[in-house]
């Protein structure tokens, strides 16, 4: 009988380490695993007079605004006029309507590039990365001041171009860039993703592409994974200090922070997220502790428009409110703006009026120790 209970503690320990072990590499994966997206997520069940009819799905009853992209076309979609048992029906804001049984995919950022989305002519120019060239939408402005946009983990640099229409009222020139391991940027050499690590030097080199096509400051926006990219330029590069403002939306502020909360939305014990993170730095190599902007401030600290949503679920809203005490603490000039609606990175779908409002007065409003009135220098 004591043979058979030790047989049996034997299992169940190894079960348990098994699982311990599958948990932590699972989270890694979900750190630094390179992902493209872009598959069909809902189809097309009616078409009205400007209203679509959709499948269902969590995605497709959010309220605000979100896009449905399929082969060729996408159509930007707005309130929620009717539900019925497996059915949406949504406004139709603009773009083609789709026709009847279309599969397409329901997201929230805008379809195609600058033109596609808004209208906007743009040029793609390219950025000599230290790891080879990686493309950039360009959109020419008036003035010395660019707006660089950095998307987020496994993103696309179209992810940026909700504030596109902001950026181009006030006239800055625009430049949404990509770097490694994204859809026609070079991969890196152990074609994981870095959480920031690296991949601010691909944002470096993308400010020294722009000075020698006439930019003198700039404007930071990051989004999710690209707060972190841009809070690690600021903490490591040279040129930090051309920057005089950043605007960080849904940002990953403390990747320790973010693996606990991807610990707590698969149900796994607590102690899981360290080791996934022991496991990344194992893989990459990255001191995946020292990325937290909350607790290793980067030494040059521009003024700073936070935006988060309360129920973002990948990178908590805690990480953003850790930020603004750190903030006071170093007396960092950071606004901060929450959205109680929205998931990650969808404060402006839920509320866009709110939202471009927020970045044109930050854009604008005159701060201390800047020698700008508005984010339109030089027009």
């Amino acid at each position: 009988m004591a043979s058979v209970f030790k047989k049996a503690l034997v299992i169940a320990l190894v079960l348990v380490l098994g699982g311990v072990a599958f948990g932590a590499w699972s989270g890694s994966e979900a750190g630094v695993k390179v992902v493209h997206y872009g598959e069909s997520n809902t189809n097309v069940l009616a078409v009205g007079d400007r209203t679509v009819t959709l499948t269902e799905t969590h995605e497709t009853t959010k309220p605000g605004t979100y896009w449905l992209e399929w082969t060729g076309s996408y159509t930007m979609l707005g309130s929620i006029v009717a539900r019925s048992p497996g059915k949406v029906t949504r406004q139709v804001l603009r773009g083609t309507m789709p026709s009847l049984g279309t599969p397409g995919h329901f997201g929230n950022v805008p379809p195609g590039d600058p033109k596609v989305a808004w209208g906007v002519d743009f040029s793609e120019i390219m950025i000599p990365t230290e790891l080879g060239p990686a493309p950039a939408w360009y959109v020419p402005g008036r003035g010395t001041t660019w707006f660089v946009a950095v998307h987020g983990q496994n993103g696309r640099r179209k992810a940026e171009l909700k504030v596109l229409p902001v950026v181009r009222d006030l006239e800055l020139p625009f430049l949404d860039i990509s770097y490694r391991n994204d859809e026609g940027a070079p991969d890196s050499p152990d074609r994981l993703l870095h959480l920031g690590d690296s991949e601010w030097r691909d944002l470096e080199a993308a400010l020294r592409r722009a000075q020698q096509l006439g930019a003198k400051r700039f404007v930071l926006y990051g989004t999710s994974m690209g707060g972190q990219i841009v809070g690690q330029f600021l903490a490591r590069s040279e040129l930090a200090g051309l920057v005089n403002r950043v605007i960080m939306d849904a940002p990953m502020i403390d990747v320790r922070m973010t693996a606990e909360q991807g610990a707590r939305n698969y149900h796994l014990p607590a102690f899981v997220a360290p080791l996934s993170n022991q496991v990344v730095q194992w893989r990459t190599g990255v001191d995946v502790d020292r990325l937290s902007l909350i607790r290793y401030p980067p030494k040059v600290r521009p003024p700073l428009l936070l935006i988060h949503t309360t129920p973002d679920t990948d990178h908590p809203i805690e990480e953003a409110r850790g930020l603004v005490a750190t903030g006071r603490r170093l007396n960092w000039d950071i606004t901060f703006e929450e959205f109680a609606q929205g998931e990650h990175t969808e404060a402006w779908n839920v509320d866009r009026a709110r939202y471009d409002h927020a970045v044109r007065a930050y854009l604008m409003a005159e701060r201390p120790g800047t020698d700008e009135q508005s984010g339109a220098e030089g027009a």
